[in-house]
């Protein structure tokens, strides 16, 4: 069977498929869920300083493509996710899953918000905590824009982080950001620019955040979907699938190699996972189908992707990642040719079905034939009689 175990940074994963931060990972009953499911990790909800409900609803819509949110981050406070007793309500003291790595995520509304955190996870947090996601794609201060589209904020916000004194107490933990979507290749290379000076501090990134400030209209009451910011939101699910795509293969480009991608965004299939490892990414998150189909997501796009790999004769996600290639008039032939293979199997599917439901029939009515012959006969002879 084809192996899915990766790292991210020096930590190991036995799957590198696992949940994003955001719905289902709010409470230790929902991350229970998922330590017990296939995902590689357990990825805790972006947390606030303190405990906040979130905004009113409605908040989310989905539609068959997309989805839209403006949760407004109701999350327990960082205090619940990095307590000894929420990680044993989700792992269990000597549960089998606590192989599973446990990450939590912070966003803070403030830069000293962020850095309280950290100081609060270095020196107060559950030793089995691995790794800090954290998550410049929101605001951070009033009547600028969110972090990571914010340059000079962003320098500011890594270079205050690397300045904590918790540091120097020697435990390890493994930072990563969490990224908004950029669409300009200017903005890829100041990003990972800054990142880069910070390589020894980042260990990762994650590719992307939902695509803010999106709306959804109610046609028939001629109003937004989501009741509060006048209905603007955050777009996610299968429709960003592409924009996740040209992140991560950017980043992986303009990034040090000693910084590993984790690829987010439309994953709903195997496939979707693959193609995200083969522009560059190191593992996979899983967030709208994690929302709308639960933990058992997990198995299913695993085993789609250890079946992709099967075929193409990969035993290693390492054997592919990053190893996407130019286009080319064989690369495009060659498409086209097993596209062609895959419709004349499903023709002759179809016609092999048919052609045996034909069969059938006529066997059927054959039969009935002969049974309606062989009673007339019988009639006859009792008649002659």
């Amino acid at each position: 069977m084809a192996s899915l175990e990766t790292k991210i940074g020096s930590i190991h994963l036995p799957n590198c498929v696992y949940n994003a931060s955001g719905p289902r990972t709010g409470t230790s009953a929902a991350l229970l869920k998922i330590a017990k499911s296939d995902s590689g990790a357990v990825l805790a909800k972006s947390a606030t300083l303190d405990s906040q409900p979130g905004n009113p609803h409605p908040r989310m819509w989905h539609s068959p493509i997309c989805s839209f949110n403006s949760e407004g981050l109701p999350n327990s406070g960082i205090n619940y996710y990095i307590s000894t007793r929420t990680v044993n309500e989700i792992y269990g003291v000597n549960d089998e899953n606590t192989t599973k790595p446990y990450f939590v995520s912070i966003s803070g509304k403030t830069l000293e918000d962020n850095l309280e955190m950290l100081s609060r996870i270095m020196s107060e947090g559950d030793k089995s905590i691995q790794s800090v996601e954290i998550n410049l794609a929101c605001p951070n201060v009033i009547g600028k824009p969110i972090i990571g589209y914010d340059f000079e904020q962003m320098s500011n916000v890594l270079l205050s982080i690397s300045k904590l004194d918790c540091w120097q107490q020697g435990r390890k933990i493994t930072l990563g950001l969490k990224l908004p979507p950029y669409f300009d290749t200017p903005h890829y290379k100041q990003a990972a620019s800054i990142i880069n000076t910070y390589k020894n501090l980042i260990s990762y990134v994650s590719c992307i955040n939902t695509i803010g400030n999106t709306l959804a209209v109610d046609t028939e009451a001629e109003m937004p979907f989501i009741s509060s910011n006048q209905g603007f939101a955050g777009l996610s699910g299968k429709a960003i699938k592409y924009v996740a795509l040209a992140n991560v293969k950017k980043m992986r480009e303009f990034l040090v190699e000693s910084i590993d991608i984790v690829g987010v965004g439309g994953v709903y299939t195997g496939q979707d996972a693959f193609d995200l490892i083969l522009c560059g990414a190191t593992a996979v998150q899983v967030g709208t189908c994690h929302w709308v189909e639960g933990t058992k997501c997990f198995q299913r796009i695993s085993n789609e992707l250890r079946d992709i790999m099967k075929k193409k004769g990969y035993k290693t996600i390492q054997e592919f990642k990053g190893s996407i290639q130019e286009w080319t008039r064989e690369g495009a032939s060659k498409s086209r040719l097993a596209k062609k293979k895959l419709l004349d199997k499903s023709i002759s599917n179809e016609f092999t079905t048919t052609s045996l439901s034909l069969d059938a029939h006529m066997i059927f009515t054959a039969t009935l034939f002969v049974l309606v012959a062989v009673l007339l006969a019988d009639k006859f002879d009792m008649v002659q009689i």
